[in-house]
């Protein structure tokens, strides 16, 4: 049997919006994050492998993702890998995905169902850490779901800086860069994002404004954080799903550790911000920031690659 091989060309044609409703539609289905299966971590001498399994009633499927820190330096991706998409009751093979543009558009894509019901529809100032694969996919959802006044960049390198302004402004964006730390910019911010491989805080986390949407994606280990213990103290927290964020999620562990953060702290889980369900923790109205930190959960690649095939949502 011939697996039919869905490329980068594929994927990209779902769309941001595309994305975004399939996972709005899995979670409005009824699916518990809280189920999906762990992330398998394997060192390896190229850097790490991740397998990121899912399953549905419909479907299943894995992602076998490699990381290679070494790979930008050589001019090639970071994120590497494949996706196989299966049949739930049969586990035949259904379709083999590139898992690097898979999730170059699953996690922004994740990002901005928050940011759909984290936000309001006009943001008059977005801050956007990074510059690299995830950076550009943020700016597009971002620019699907919401109207963005002003959009500073900030990033350790200038000429990427620019480019990535430079693409912006294509866009139809007041884009402009961003200092060297981004102090001022977050100062003034109701949108940050998040998008770095950076694994320590990258700016102070008082100066966020009440009512500010944080979103951090980068990191996916427990020792790693790209927000400070002071905006997660006085955030709102929303997260993909308890158990992997406890798991992983070093923007909150480490808080945790230092006892300046709670479990309890969690206002809900993707899926009870979706719902409108019960949240617990602290109200989505309460004074002070909104942090929701995503670490990539492998339901969210079986959703989008599901939406990707063309079938029903899994």
């Amino acid at each position: 049997m011939k697996l039919p091989l869905l490329g980068a060309d594929d994927i990209e044609a779902l769309g941001p919006t595309g994305a975004v409703n399939a996972l709005e539609a899995a979670l409005s289905g009824g699916f518990d994050p809280e189920t999906s299966p762990a992330r398998h971590h394997v060192t390896v001498p190229g850097g790490e492998l991740l397998i990121m399994p899912a399953t549905t009633q419909r479907m299943t499927g894995v992602k076998i993702a490699g990381v290679a820190p070494g790979n930008p330096a050589r001019g090639l991706p970071r994120i590497t890998g494949s996706y196989l998409l299966l049949d739930g009751s049969t586990l035949l093979p259904i379709a083999l995905l590139d898992g690097a543009a898979l999730t170059t558009l699953r996690t922004p894509a994740v990002s901005a169902l928050a940011i759909r019901h984290l936000t309001e529809p006009v943001l008059r100032h977005a801050v956007l850490f990074g510059t690299g694969p995830q950076a550009y996919g943020h700016l597009a959802a971002l620019l699907a779901e919401r109207q963005v006044e002003r959009l500073s960049v900030i990033g350790r390198t200038p000429q990427r800086v620019a480019a990535l302004v430079e693409h912006a402004r294509r866009l139809g964006v007041d884009a402009r860069a961003g200092g060297a730390h981004g102090a001022q910019e977050v100062a003034t911010a109701d949108l940050v994002l998040c998008c770095t491989t950076s694994a320590t805080p990258l700016f102070d986390g008082t100066l966020v404004p009440d009512g500010a949407t944080v979103v951090a994606v980068g990191s996916h280990t427990p020792d790693a954080r790209e927000v400070d213990t002071a905006l997660v103290s006085r955030s709102a927290v929303f997260v993909e799903s308890r158990a992997a964020a406890l798991a992983e999620a070093g923007d909150l562990l480490i808080p945790l550790a230092e006892g300046a953060f709670s479990v309890e702290d969690i206002a809900a889980n993707l899926a009870e911000l979706v719902t409108g369900g019960e949240l617990v923790g602290r109200p989505v109205g309460c004074v002070g920031p909104r942090f929701f930190k995503s670490v990539g959960m492998g339901w969210e690649d079986l959703a989008v690659a599901a939406a990707v095939h063309g079938g029903p949502t899994p």
